[in-house]
């Protein structure tokens, strides 16, 4: 098992980016407010874990692929990332739980595990880090985007309405755009170059 520092900052990087705009911020949030925390975040993070490991795998089998067929798809993921958060207007919907409040650990766990594992499928996360995995690692993919989905929905339980209030969703957006979009140019330049 070979950990690169450099792949796991850019994982990290982009997926954090891609995701705090993301419903499933709004849906940690929501559920903070209704539901206790921490909970919470254990089911969300154990939602993302299972997540991650089938990007990461379905990322291992693109890499069996010829170089340049890699780094082709590679080049396409990454543009289809910029495109999706270029394009979005930062029009991200509160999934609202309703008025109830749910409590104990089983009751709260499985209803975060259950909401974002529901709506993380073919999330723009799940194909960055499948293409990530492709191209930078398995394992060093694996902890850094894990560790940013967890973080994000950390920073939704503790700070998102300070978030919400004092940062422009769409500028993060746009910044985790720009970035997949450089990603994608140098994708292609590398099948050229390289």
């Amino acid at each position: 098992m070979h950990l690169d520092p450099l792949a796991i900052l850019t994982a990290f990087g982009l997926i954090f980016l891609a995701e705090l705009p993301d419903k499933t911020m709004f849906a940690s949030l929501a559920m903070g407010t209704r539901m206790r925390p921490l909970y919470v975040w254990f089911g969300t993070s154990t939602a993302f874990i299972v997540h991650v490991a089938i990007a990461v795998g379905a990322g291992s089998l693109i890499g069996l692929l010829p170089d340049w067929i890699v780094k082709l798809i590679s080049a396409l993921l990454f543009g289809f990332g910029a495109f999706m958060l270029l394009r979005s207007g930062g029009d991200d919907e509160e999934d609202d739980a309703g008025g109830r409040t749910v409590t104990g650990f089983w009751p709260v766990y499985s209803t975060a595990f259950m909401a974002v594992f529901i709506s993380e499928w073919g999330d723009l996360t799940q194909i960055t880090t499948a293409n990530l995995a492709a191209t930078n690692g398995t394992w060093s993919t694996a902890i850094g985007s894990a560790a940013a989905l967890m973080s994000v929905s950390a920073l939704a339980l503790v700070a998102g309405r300070f978030i919400a209030k004092r940062m422009p969703l769409k500028t993060v957006q746009r910044i985790g755009g720009l970035c997949m979009a450089g990603l994608a140019i140098w994708s292609l330049t590398e099948i050229f170059v390289g």
